[in-house]
């Protein structure tokens, strides 16, 4: 299991998850309030403890000239589910594959490709591999946002709800 996290440690993953790569140490420490040095040790430690295992960037496919990009639902064996995940990985034009823990569709794979002799392709090989393909869906859109565990103490714009404070109020009148 991980370890604790304190109120800095939490406001400095959900500054970088805003934006880690104009995100400063000294600005996370002036939202934080501590030093830069604490901040860039924290971060240190954050990433030696395996909390922050990299920063990676968030690629538009689509002006990358990807313009498709599909979610395969995949059946594997489960014992042999890390095993075709790896060679599902090696697949050219797969970009994200997500190992479920239970259940008949336990491997999410998400693709991308020019055009749809690319996406046949991408197909056929996971089909040659041994595995049943459950589902396939084209993606439209995909929205990423930082995970509001981590909101910065204090701050009344990100600080978290309690879904009963709307009701208590509601109570009150």
């Amino acid at each position: 299991m991980g370890r604790e996290l304190d109120d800095i440690d939490r406001s400095i993953l959900y500054l970088l998850q805003q934006d880690a790569r104009n995100t400063t140490a000294q600005e996370i420490a002036d939202t934080a309030g501590v030093s830069a040095s604490t901040v860039r040790n924290r971060i240190e430690r954050l990433e030696d403890d395996g909390i922050i295992r990299g920063y990676h960037p968030e690629i538009d496919y689509e002006a990358a000239n990807l313009p498709l990009q599909l979610t395969f639902v995949v059946t594997a064996p489960p014992r042999e589910l890390q095993h075709y995940s790896e060679q599902i990985r090696g697949i050219q034009g797969i970009i994200d594959v997500r190992e479920m823990l239970t259940g008949r569709r336990n491997l999410f794979v998400d693709a991308v490709g020019t055009s749809s002799k690319d996406i046949t392709r991408i197909t056929d090989t996971i089909h040659d591999l041994g595995v049943e393909i459950e589902s396939s869906e084209m993606m439209r859109r995909r929205h990423v946002q930082p995970f509001n565990h981590f909101f910065l103490q204090g701050s009344e714009e990100t600080e978290a709800r309690d879904d009963d404070d709307e009701f208590d109020d509601a109570d009150s009148t």
